[in-house]
């Protein structure tokens, strides 16, 4: 599972069982933040003073990613979409499959920037900018900028720039980890965040070396290959980005910044790709929706809707089932639902004659939001959605504040711990649950459930807000043992945040 930890969560015997698995699921969240915080070289950190053990372990590799991660969170450029998400992870597994390392548990997420660029963190961490999305004219093309990150993780070329730079903990080696990132990105970032750090001696140790990059595009090739895209799409992808780069006059895109393009690393990818015959491999229909949904969202809602229609109307470009979604998408924004309820229905005839478009989660999201635009009763065909697509987190999320709202919490908050064990860091999921609790009374649970989110999101103080306020509202002894353990876990985290 994407973030789960190594820890061995064990329970203890005192409670009955169904409390046992309870607990467990509540206190799975913060027994992961446990396990991000092992601060000091005492607790099995090489010494990074001595240049034979510059190497991080799987576990440490996956800790400062962890933390990293709670820095990205919080940040504004975040990509909290589910679809998104768990688009660019149904993917990226499929290329992880095929990779040295199978088993490590990858992540893969969005940023709300329109910059093309995508980066690997240690421990499997992918980022995908919004723009690059859009920029890939092609599945393929993702998957080649994907099995390249994939390969940065697998060669642990971050982590070993990371573990050389002599940092003495797993916190301070995740803020170096994050300003990488800025510095790859902008450069009066990069001063400010290696300024704040006393780190400008390392700045020649931020990029990847010729040697990571060509390694990289070696193995990446090799995933591409395997997983069944076309491999023609790793030049096709590179050939664009470099005449972008001199119809903008020398601005060049991110992704070319990160990852230098020299004229060995071109000649040797063309000679591979030449070794293999052209492949035609058809996009998925969830790559055109998610970019559709991409386009939508960054025109104003008018020109969207315009946008769509223009398309449709003169079927000139696009796929017709992913335009009529983004028509729908932009109407509901724009509170045209009458109009939207008749798309939905011309969608659901196109739908007939393409297999991937009659069952597809994401459609049925999107009904199911329109039905609830209507003020249809959509109680029934949630619950039947979500037993098609239990893994649809989008869906869930709908269904679970339809019960809320319906006066069926216990139902919502039932389906939401069920989800947590599955996706332990949704902050959304936490969120949810917070307001069933709250529905039925239950101030501890909902102070603590706010916590968890909180924390995933990297808000450790608001999350120890909460975890006070739970503290005061009551509980019997075993709920009480658990949140004092947990406000010394956080109190532990930001004192080592502080150092």
């Amino acid at each position: 599972m994407p973030g789960a930890c190594c820890c061995h969560i064990s329970a203890p015997e005192e409670p009955p069982a169904k409390t046992v698995i309870i607990r467990v699921m509540k206190k799975l969240p913060l027994l992961l933040l446990l396990c991000l915080s092992t601060p000091a070289l005492g607790d099995g950190l090489p010494d990074l003073g001595d240049t034979s053990q510059t190497v991080l372990t799987p576990l440490q590799e996956r800790q400062i990613g962890q933390q990293s991660m709670l820095q990205i969170r919080s940040g504004k450029q975040y990509f909290d979409d589910a679809e998104i998400h768990d688009y660019l992870n149904q993917i990226g597994y499929k290329l992880v499959e095929n990779s040295a390392e199978p088993s490590t548990g990858f992540e893969f997420f969005a940023l709300d920037d329109y910059n093309v660029n995508a980066f690997a963190m240690p421990g499997g961490f992918i980022g995908v900018n919004a723009g690059l999305l859009l920029t890939a004219q092609s599945e393929s093309e993702l998957a080649a900028v994907l099995s390249h990150e994939i390969a940065h993780v697998t060669q642990h070329h971050l982590a070993r720039i990371v573990a050389g730079t002599q940092n003495d903990s797993l916190a301070s080696m995740a803020a170096l980890a994050v300003a990488i990132l800025a510095a790859r990105s902008n450069s009066q970032v990069s001063e400010a965040a290696l300024a704040g750090m006393q780190a400008r001696s390392i700045q020649s140790q931020l990029d990847y070396t010729r040697t990571h990059e060509q390694e990289a595009d070696r193995i990446g090739f090799e995933i591409l290959l395997k997983s069944g895209f076309n491999t023609h799409a790793m030049p096709e992808f590179l050939d664009r980005l470099q005449t972008a780069t001199r119809l903008l006059e020398g601005n060049m895109p991110g992704y070319l910044r990160t990852h230098p393009i020299t004229s060995e690393r071109v000649a040797d990818i063309a000679n591979r790709v030449q070794k293999q015959p052209y492949r035609l491999v058809p996009d998925s229909l969830d790559f055109q929706l998610v970019r559709t949904k991409l386009i939508a969202r960054q025109k104003t809602t008018l020109d969207a809707i315009a946008y769509f229609s223009d398309a449709l109307g003169a079927q000139k470009h696009g796929n017709p089932i992913a335009q009529r979604y983004g028509l729908i998408v932009s109407l509901l924004r724009n509170h045209e639902t009458e109009r939207a309820a008749q798309e939905l229905a011309k969608l659901r005839k196109q739908a007939k004659s393409d297999p991937a478009a009659r069952r597809n989660a994401m459609i049925e999201t999107l009904a199911g939001r329109v039905k609830r635009a209507m003020h249809d009763d959509a109680t029934a065909f949630y619950r039947a959605a979500v037993q098609d697509f239990p893994q649809h987190r989008a869906l869930v999320y709908d269904y679970a504040e339809l019960l809320i709202d319906g006066g069926q919490a216990e139902t919502a908050a039932k389906l939401l711990t069920e989800q947590l064990v599955r996706h332990p860091s949704d902050t959304t999921l936490y969120d949810l649950q917070a307001r069933s609790y709250a529905k039925l009374g239950k101030r501890f649970e909902q102070h603590q459930a706010q916590a968890y989110g909180y924390a995933w999101q990297g808000r450790l103080h608001a999350a120890l807000e909460q975890l006070e306020l739970a503290k005061q509202s009551g509980g019997n002894f075993y709920q009480l043992s658990v949140i004092e353990s947990d406000l010394r876990e956080l109190r532990g985290m930001l004192e080592a945040n502080r150092k």
